[in-house]
């Protein structure tokens, strides 16, 4: 039984997880890119990216608020409530954007915060045209839900690796420039992530045809269901922004510790991030795994879904830590050529070796609790762990004790253990006992 669990959570995460990779895949070729282009090109990508991601991070949260809806729905074999949870998927994807949209032009004008005057303008361009990304961006997750909670994962896969193929030849074309087409520079590779965002919505939404649903489905906006999946969501949203805030504050700390050690920090976490991709793919099959189980009403298969999920968020991640502990120097260099920066960069590898393991099972545990319907606790979980406690012990090494952007990862380390241990007690005290389906609103 374990087996099969195991076999099925990883049959549907290897694809997921791949379709992750692949996303993050486009922001690293940003990087590597603009990392040959220039450290003030790269430093500047990096604060745009952070604080894009600090907000459209706890908008892609509010929309995973269908997730648990979605997946219950088809455990129970209900495929037309899945296809209603879609469209009102994508009518709060819309509504999301709206919102987030007006906030991020705000903090585009906010950018002086930063201290790092000559960063300001190409971020700030970098911001503006991300922006512009944010309701494709948060579409394909509202369709994405849909489709994994069915097994249908191949066009995530396809989207993602047409993507990278446009992502590459964007970056080139537009960074550096090539015949009439002028330097870009950060706009560039923003324009580039720009076009592969509607592309990958595109192809997925191409796929939701072949889902078959026994009757016509009502696509209007329906106030009830778009709330109750956004009372659902929203502790996600929090929970996001929470997590990625933090490490967007340190980001803006980095900036103030000077631009070498910001572009050590860029070049680091964009591949730290690379390799949480893979455990968000598990933690997602987790969380449809856990929903479906939830919604068949079998409690038995609920928490081993749950298990087997923490487990594979683990030897995932195990993987990552082997990886930067042993070759630091050489996964810099696929990055950059600039040895002041690999040079910055060699530190934060090693203390993102350590982390990769709490990484795992904190990503499982969100996942494997969204599944549930369980939102709050990983929210609560994270603003302690990362911001009651990680944050403060980043300050202080990184300021206090002196030891740079190197205490500040310290501190992030930290958090991320602390949050891990917080929702792996919570699963098993939650799954001890029968877990009731979600309402519909």
């Amino acid at each position: 039984m374990f087996r099969h669990e195991l076999k099925e959570l990883f049959r549907l995460a290897g694809p997921l997880a791949a379709a992750q990779a692949g996303t993050q895949l486009m922001g690293l070729v940003d990087v590597a890119v603009l990392g040959r282009y220039g450290a003030r090109e790269l430093a500047a990508s990096g604060v745009g990216n952070a604080v894009f991601f600090a907000f459209s991070v706890i908008g892609m949260g509010i929309v995973l608020g269908i997730d648990p809806l979605m997946s219950q729905a088809v455990g129970a074999a209900d495929r037309s409530h899945a296809r209603r949870v879609l469209w009102q998927g994508v009518w709060l994807s819309l509504a999301v954007s709206a919102v987030l949209t007006v906030i991020l032009l705000g903090a585009a004008l906010a950018l002086p915060v930063i201290g790092t005057p000559d960063l300001i303008e190409p971020a700030r361009i970098y911001l503006l045209i991300r922006t512009a990304s944010l309701a494709p961006f948060l579409l394909f997750f509202a369709v994405r839900s849909y489709l994994q909670a069915h097994g249908v994962t191949r066009p995530m896969v396809v989207a993602m690796l047409a993507a990278n193929v446009l992502n590459l030849v964007g970056d080139i074309v537009l960074v550096f420039g090539w015949g009439i087409i002028p330097s870009l520079g950060v706009a560039g590779a923003a324009l580039a992530t720009l076009a592969c965002t509607f592309l990958q919505l595109a192809i997925v939404v191409a796929a939701v045809r072949f889902v078959d649903v026994p009757e016509t489905v009502d696509h209007r906006w329906n106030g009830d269901a778009v709330r109750h999946a956004f009372r659902i969501g929203l502790p996600i949203g929090l929970q996001m922004g929470a997590e990625v805030g933090v490490f967007a504050l340190v980001a803006l700390l980095a900036g103030r510790l000077g631009t070498m050690q910001l572009a050590a920090h860029q070049l680091v976490i964009s591949l730290a991030s690379f390799t949480f991709t893979v455990a968000v793919g598990v933690a997602t099959a987790g969380s449809v795994r856990v929903g479906l189980a939830i919604g068949a009403r079998d409690p038995i298969a609920t928490r081993l879904a749950g298990h087997v999920a923490f487990l594979g968020g683990a030897l995932v991640m195990g993987a990552g830590a082997a990886a930067f502990a042993l070759f630091p120097e050489k996964l810099a260099r696929l990055v950059t050529d600039q040895q002041s920066i690999i040079a910055g960069a060699i530190p934060l590898m090693l203390v993102a070796a350590v982390f990769q393991l709490s990484d795992g099972i904190q990503a499982a545990g969100a996942g494997v609790l969204r599944g549930a319907g369980d939102t709050r606790y990983a929210f609560v979980a994270n603003v302690i762990g990362h911001w009651f406690v990680g944050l403060p012990v980043a300050l202080w090494l990184g300021f206090w004790m002196g030891m740079g952007i190197v205490g500040l990862w310290w501190g992030l380390c930290v958090g991320l253990t602390v949050v891990a241990v917080l929702l792996f007690v919570r699963f098993e005290r939650l799954s001890r006992e029968i877990i009731e389906p979600l309402g519909r609103g």
